[in-house]
């Protein structure tokens, strides 16, 4: 990289930083006046009204970025117009909580949009079962990229629990994608991953408390989860469905977002098996689990993010190395079995550790 594109990258990364905490600051006092703000509940612990603006404060950033720069992404102008669909639909749900069904219908019209306009959909899976390439036919391709997009929208919507986790899982996804774009020589891609990055970089603090405590928090909002889980999966179909270049083996996708995808599966088992609905609230999530089972709500975001990084990076390993894609395949199903497993028998496996500290310290 020569003297004078690092020294455009900074400038444009310290762009993307002080307008994503310019949209933060401002968009947080009109929250607070439309009444834009999430209040405590059974479900909801947190004190006081928090504006829910993380999310649009991203958006409205990264589409600076793109007008100012859209060689950024191929069909920008569709991403920008699918994507500012979603988050005022976020935005409306955050403010007048409408039905999941509706947002559902809305989740898939966009997908169509975007197989149809722009012709992004999963046609291509890969050498998943041995030595020839897995080729979906037109039709089934179409289905199969609507539940990516909606199965990716949800999972990223469903992480949000816990101060920090959703910018966390999300930057370590566009982490990895950027590293892998830019190994493969997709240099506006990678940019854009380390853009967004950027853009969450004030979301995260603000998030977390720091550094001006809790007076300044903000919360992502469905708004910000729908549009983090929308842009994950349109730049998996770009990294792994090109005709000519691609970033990635579509096997490898699965492990770049495998705890987010992981524990909406799983939970949506669970809510089946109990006769409820997959898309019912609860508090049976991953990072409910860890502070359930003694872990607070910070060593829960670092747990979980360091779980989420490993499998990223086995997956990054895994396609520089070129290992074969049916062993990473089989070897992702058994992960998220034996994920399964461990959730499902979380509360007897505890037990027995618990008696077996008790049982050493009496010896």
């Amino acid at each position: 990289m020569s003297a004078s594109i690092a020294v455009l990258f900074v400038l444009f990364v310290l762009f993307v930083l002080f307008v994503s905490f310019i949209c933060l600051f401002v968009f947080r006092k009109v929250a607070q006046r439309i009444g834009l703000v999430d209040k405590p509940n059974e479900r909801k612990h947190h004190t006081g009204q928090i504006p829910l603006v993380g999310g649009i404060s991203v958006f409205v950033t990264m589409l600076l970025a793109l007008l100012w720069l859209p060689e950024l992404l191929t069909l920008p102008y569709l991403y920008m117009g699918c994507a500012l669909v979603l988050v005022i639909v976020g935005a409306i749900d955050d403010r007048y909580d409408i039905s999941f069904k509706l947002r559902l219908v809305i989740q898939a019209l966009v997908s169509i949009a975007m197989i149809v306009l722009g012709e992004r959909s999963l046609h291509n899976l890969g050498y998943l079962m041995g030595s020839e390439a897995l080729q979906i036919p037109e039709l089934a391709s179409y289905v199969l990229t609507v539940v990516a997009v909606i199965g990716a929208i949800n999972a990223f919507n469903m992480v949000d629990g816990i101060d920090g986790l959703l910018g966390g899982l999300a930057s370590v996804t566009f982490g990895g994608l950027g590293l892998l774009f830019y190994w493969h020589g997709m240099a506006n891609f990678a940019l854009f991953c380390a853009l967004l990055v950027t853009a969450m970089l004030p979301y995260i603090m603000l998030n977390l408390g720091f550094p001006f405590g809790q007076r300044f928090k903000v919360f992502m909002g469905d708004a910000g989860s729908i549009f983090i889980g929308f842009t994950v999966i349109w730049l998996l179909i770009v990294a792994s469905q090109g005709e000519r270049a691609t970033a990635i083996r579509p096997v490898t996708a699965l492990w770049l977002i495998a705890l987010p995808l992981m524990d909406m599966v799983c939970i949506m088992i669970r809510r089946i098996r109990k006769g409820q609905s997959p898309f019912k609230p609860d508090r049976e999530h991953l990072h409910h689990i860890c502070q359930r089972i003694g872990l607070s709500p910070f060593q829960s975001l670092l747990a979980i993010c360091v779980a989420a990084t490993l499998m990223a990076g086995i997956g990054i390993w895994s396609e520089l190395a070129k290992i074969d894609e049916y062993i990473m395949f089989f070897a992702f199903l058994l992960t998220f079995v034996a994920y399964f497993t461990v959730l499902s028998n979380i509360w007897r496996i505890t037990a027995f550790l618990n008696r077996h500290v008790k049982f050493m310290r009496s010896v």
